[in-house]
């Protein structure tokens, strides 16, 4: 004979409790939530008027058999027409002295809350739990906006936007946020930023709260550096600015708060394994890491970077520049697409038009353009920077009496830049210095003055004068 098997029926109030903690929300914040919601069920299920639910003051309490136990503020009256009035007659037999109209506390006996919840009742109580649930996401989150953070990959939704696991919640990335080329599979771990936090209702987020993550702006490299550069972390560094475009090329301006850092050589690491983590979390995009300068004519040439320019020239009343680069270089300085001059347009704020040395010669033969471009750039000082640009962008200084800096076999351009700028520019200055005074040069530091002098007396012969 087949015995009939009893389903064991979940209580309304384990399954608020176990949802509680699984979402995090404190015992106080549930059971506040728990209360209002039985006052609503005891007010429809017995047929009184909702805008007395206001006044109404119900008591819960809890056995030890997750029953309720409601003390309710009935009134007492002659005749009782709700459950929330009682009769003199069984009012006195609470309190012998009480009275027509006065209020008596009535503990009911322990209902079984699976009697008393409707199903309506049941899903205000979840749905205010989400309610909290929701408020107390957007607060934690809302605070990590502009911070780095992970998750994992999902699923697409609309093929389009990716749905990004972040633990508590779920983050999506618009195909603007996304870096192009990259493809993921379901549970591929990923990084990225945390570029927008608010609440809003759509068919894509069912609690309303909408977390937008991006892997494709500059806020997102920033980061990057940031976690795996100490000293820009320390602030011994600092970003003064990045242009980006997604999985292309990306140019971040640096520059020392300290004499003794080179800003540059601390991004770039030792043989490049600090900059090499970031482009592999790039997936190889293309990194320029650009040291800053006042002077618009140098920071313009460290800015067109790969490209050595061979001459500037800058148009300071209407922000507008001239490169001209050798011919072999025109390409690599326009960039793919024209990426490298647009980033190099964000960075310096000038309109800058490249030419390669041929083309700026064919236009130099004709007078008419050549007494228009002179009467452009040699205007408000320009012409100033014009005539230091030779030091700027590694051609030889014409002297003399000085060997040029360049001579000196492995010493790097940036490195030839940063002793220029600090009013060395030829191998006789520099041998007439000692470690610590070259060490005080910007940029410079005790660790690179010592390579430079190692780098002397390999290369360069010392004559004594008779």
């Amino acid at each position: 004979m087949a015995s009939k098997q009893t389903v064991k029926e979940i209580n309304p109030l384990e399954a608020i409790q176990a949802y509680s903690q699984e979402k995090g929300l404190s015992k106080d914040i549930v059971l506040n939530i728990l209360k209002e919601s039985l006052a609503y069920a005891f007010i429809k299920e017995n047929g009184i008027d909702t805008e007395e639910l206001d006044e109404l003051n119900i008591d819960v309490e809890f056995g030890n058999k997750n029953n309720v136990i409601l003390e309710l503020p009935k009134k007492v009256v002659e005749s009782p027409k709700h459950a929330l009035e009682i009769s003199l007659e069984h009012a006195k037999e609470i309190e012998p002295e009480i009275e027509l109209g006065s209020i008596v506390r009535i503990k009911e006996k322990p209902v079984d809350l699976t009697r008393i919840f409707s199903n309506q009742a049941k899903q205000l109580v979840f749905q205010r739990l989400k309610d909290v649930e929701r408020e107390i996401l957007y607060k934690e989150f809302k605070s990590k906006e502009g911070e780095l953070t992970h998750g994992y990959f999902q699923r697409w939704i609309n093929k389009e936007i990716m749905c990004i696991d972040l633990g508590k919640v779920e983050g999506i990335m618009p195909k603007r946020d996304q870096t192009p080329g990259e493809k993921y599979k379901s549970g591929d771990r990923l990084k990225a930023i945390i570029s927008r936090v608010e609440i809003r209702k759509d068919r894509f987020n069912e609690t309303g709260l909408s977390i937008t993550l991006s892997r494709a702006s500059g806020d997102f490299v920033k980061k990057l550096f940031e976690m795996e550069i100490p000293e820009i972390y320390e602030g011994l560094v600092e970003i003064v600015g990045i242009a980006r475009v997604a999985s292309i090329r990306t140019k971040i301006v640096v520059r020392a708060m300290r004499s003794d850092i080179d800003p540059v050589g601390a991004c770039v690491g030792m043989k490049g394994v600090r900059i090499q983590s970031i482009v592999r979390e790039l997936g190889n995009e293309r990194i320029d890491i650009i040291q800053y300068s006042e002077n618009p004519v140098e920071f313009i040439t460290n800015a067109i970077s790969p490209a050595k320019p061979t001459e500037v020239k800058v148009d300071f009343e209407n922000k507008e520049a001239l490169v001209v680069v050798p011919d072999e270089s025109l390409s690599l300085a326009i960039g793919s697409s024209g990426s490298n001059v647009k980033l190099a347009v964000q960075l310096s704020g000038f309109k800058i038009d490249i030419k390669s040395v041929s083309q700026h010669a064919q236009e130099m033969s004709s007078p008419e353009a050549r007494e228009r471009l002179e009467k452009i750039f040699n205007n408000n000082l320009s012409n100033a920077f014009s005539k230091s640009v030779s030091k700027t962008f590694n051609e030889e200084i014409e002297s003399d009496e000085g060997t040029p800096l360049t001579e000196i076999t492995g010493l790097m351009p940036r490195v030839i830049r940063l002793l220029e700028s600090g009013g060395i520019r030829d191998i006789e200055t520099l041998i007439e210095m000692n470690p610590e005074d070259l060490a005080k040069v910007q940029g410079i530091g005790p660790t690179t003055a010592e390579q430079i002098f190692k780098l002397i007396s390999e290369s360069v012969e010392l004559v004594e004068e008779s």
